[in-house]
């Protein structure tokens, strides 16, 4: 395996103990820059750096996989994991082993100075609470830091010292090829969609398992409500989302039609205040109106409102911050008979059409309460959003599986990029194949099932053996590739880690 400076070596461990910062082979000159900033190649532009492409050079393993940790401890990363284009550390999905031990799943961060870690926030920030490993680049000579989380974790730290390739030049890929790219590559458009439909199946099934759940426990009206609430909080912030579903349920907020938004969003905890000076008059109504109508039902809700640190606001889309997102929900509770019946009747269309249309005299035009307005009408709910409402929420809620087939989508997102990258790495034509939603939920749970849960960097995932005896089977003709014999949970052999 090739070791980088600063890496460990066969006889010769070099210790980053103690003073931290003081090691000569530390990257010299490297600075914050815009992401995007690139060059050539070779040592470093002018003996800078931006933060990107210190990630990058991780990213592509040219500092090695094997540390010792400021503290003296044996670090050997096991996978890198995938890069972040979400709220959260830069790397997620990745797997250290310390001192030999056993994989911990979990996510990087890295950061240009060793401080970086506190200045930033991320000790006070939950996000960062999965986080197993702290690089950093510089320090001062002699300076001690320990990397906490929010839980109060002690996170190992790793001082990143000289590549052993040479500087990447601007962005990497989200991800690495997996063993099994080789074997998806060489199946046809045809084959992979037989294999993706197999996949999309099992997720849809999942899917429609759970709702199954909630409508037992709950009801047809509230499991729908609670599947959609959670939905709207993609990504990053589904479970206060359910949260409040389950806290305020439709049937009670159908009665409360006057108040229905100012029991959201008293119950999110979201509405701003106490002081209003720095909003605009038209923000500073609203909240004025919202609390008034909410402080009648504080007390018997208050005890149901949404803790703060669970909602991840940093680093969201504008469009997508979770006031707007309540927003849309308090209208889509005010159309819910409207919403039932095209559920009911599986008017996929006119619902689709119904969601997409959803205005707001404030939040049509605004993107939180403190920003400013944006002079024209935005809608809530753009029709990438509602496309994935319909496929995660309403059509298994209905369990139709035919529309689940035959839902086109045109939005390509970071999770089915990163998937891509992963098992279908330069496939040519891939836009146009994946302008199936039930491609693409096949694409996202092979990923999820398999890429996702795998902590040996593809050494033991069963996937890449069970797709080529696949193929084996497929081309003697003797069998379909379902294996059902092994009794899992999916009932798919070719589908399911063994074990």
């Amino acid at each position: 395996m090739e070791r980088g400076i600063g890496s460990v070596q066969d006889a010769d461990v070099r210790r980053v103990s103690g003073a931290v910062g003081a090691d000569s082979g530390a990257i010299e000159g490297v600075e914050r820059q815009e992401p995007g900033y690139t060059h050539s190649g070779g040592d470093p532009p002018g003996g800078t750096m931006a933060e990107v492409e210190v990630q990058a050079c991780w990213f592509a393993g040219n500092f090695g996989r094997e540390f010792i940790s400021s503290s003296g401890d044996a670090v050997r990363v096991v996978q890198f994991g995938t890069w972040n284009r979400l709220a959260g550390p830069d790397f997620v999905d990745a797997a250290v082993s310390i001192n030999g031990g056993p994989p911990q799943a979990g996510a990087v961060e890295l950061d240009l100075e060793l401080l970086d870690w506190e200045r930033h926030g991320h000790a006070m920030n939950s996000e960062y609470n999965a986080v197993v490993l702290h690089l950093f680049v510089k320090a001062r000579p002699g300076e001690r830091f320990f990397t906490r989380t929010f839980n109060h974790r002690n996170v190992p730290q790793v001082h990143l010292l000289q590549p052993i390739g040479g500087w990447v030049p601007g962005h990497n890929q989200l991800a690495s090829p997996g063993r099994c790219a080789s074997v998806l590559s060489g199946l046809s458009d045809l084959e992979l969609s037989e294999r993706l439909m197999e996949a999309a199946r099992v997720r849809f099934q999942r899917k429609v398992a759970a709702i199954k759940r909630t409508r037992d426990a709950h009801g047809t009206g509230e499991a729908l409500y609670q599947a959609l609430s959670a939905g709207l909080g993609y990504s990053g912030n589904e479970l206060p989302f359910t949260l409040i579903a389950q806290r305020l349920p439709v049937a009670l907020l159908t009665r409360s039609r006057g108040a229905v938004e100012a029991l959201l969003f008293g119950v999110s905890g979201l509405i701003p205040g106490p002081c209003l000076a720095r909003l605009t008059p038209e923000a500073r109504q609203l909240a004025r109106c919202l609390w008034e109508q909410w402080w009648p039902h504080r007390t018997g809700h208050g005890r149901s409102e949404i803790e703060s640190g669970l909602w991840r606001l940093g680093r969201q889309r504008p469009l997508n911050h979770p006031q707007r997102r309540l927003a849309a929900l308090s209208l889509i509770v005010k159309h819910w008979r409207t919403v039932l019946r095209l559920y009911q009747t599986r008017d996929w269309r006119n619902l689709r059409q119904l969601l997409v249309g959803l205005e707001h005299p404030f939040w049509s035009h605004q993107l939180t309460f403190q920003s400013a307005s944006f002079g024209r009408k935005v809608r809530l709910l753009g029709p990438e959003r509602v496309s994935d409402l319909l496929v995660n929420a309403f059509i298994p809620a209905a369990e139709d599986w035919p529309a689940f087939c035959g839902w086109k989508v045109s939005n390509f997102n970071i999770r089915c990029r990163i998937a891509a990258a992963r098992l279908l790495p330069g496939r040519p034509g891939i836009g146009r194949l994946f302008r199936s939603a039930v491609l693409v939920q096949g694409l996202l749970e092979l990923h999820d099932a398999f890429c996702r849960r795998d902590l040996s960097d593809c050494v033991e995932c069963p996937f890449p053996e069970q797709l080529a005896d696949w193929q084996r089977r497929a081309g003697t003709g003797s069998d379909s590739g379902i294996d059902r014999s092994d009794g899992g949970a999916n009932g798919l052999g070719v589908l399911g880690p063994s074990g």
